[in-house]
């Protein structure tokens, strides 16, 4: 757990010094090139998720990411769950909702975007891309590692099962 808890307060730390260089250095909607046809800083402020989907909807943002922080750190007492991987994404996932909420709760119901890529159409930030990296994992948890070791040991547990029978 110590490992998510590092990961959250990192991805936190990170996130927010980098709103604020940004908000401290650029003009609302200013666009700076950092690499040509690849990356640009667009400062912009966004009341929705991706994109803007879901905007005036900050207050159900925040209450999902309470609820959803205390789920992952909920799992994270599971023996099932105990797995470097879980751990890694629990901690991208928690800090990276927490530092969007801290932006909701500081302005007005608001993030702080500014990471535009040319292949990606929404302007994002750090913590978004630390929600998506954790999702990510989170599925290769998911599908590869939970629950193999428990399917590995049930045919075992079978056979001696049949043997003690007979």
């Amino acid at each position: 757990m110590i490992i998510s808890l590092i990961i959250a307060v990192l991805v936190v730390i990170i996130d927010q010094v980098s709103k604020y260089l940004v908000v401290s250095n650029m003009d609302l909607h200013d666009s700076i090139s950092v690499i040509p046809k690849i990356l640009n800083f667009e400062y912009a402020l966004n009341d929705g998720m991706a994109g803007g989907i879901g905007g005036g909807f900050s207050w159900l943002f925040v209450v999902i990411t309470l609820i959803v922080s205390g789920v992952m750190i909920y799992f994270m007492t599971n023996k099932e769950f105990k797995h470097p991987l879980y751990f890694v994404s629990a901690g991208l996932i928690i800090g990276g909702g927490i530092g969007n909420m801290i932006d909701r709760i500081v302005n007005g119901g608001k993030v702080v975007d500014f990471l535009l890529l040319s292949f990606f159409p929404f302007n994002c930030n750090l913590a978004d891309y630390a929600i998506t990296a954790g999702t990510v994992i989170l599925a290769v948890f998911i599908i590869f590692f939970y629950g193999k070791k428990n399917k590995e040991k049930e045919p075992a547990l079978e056979s001696i099962s049949d043997n003690n029978e007979t």
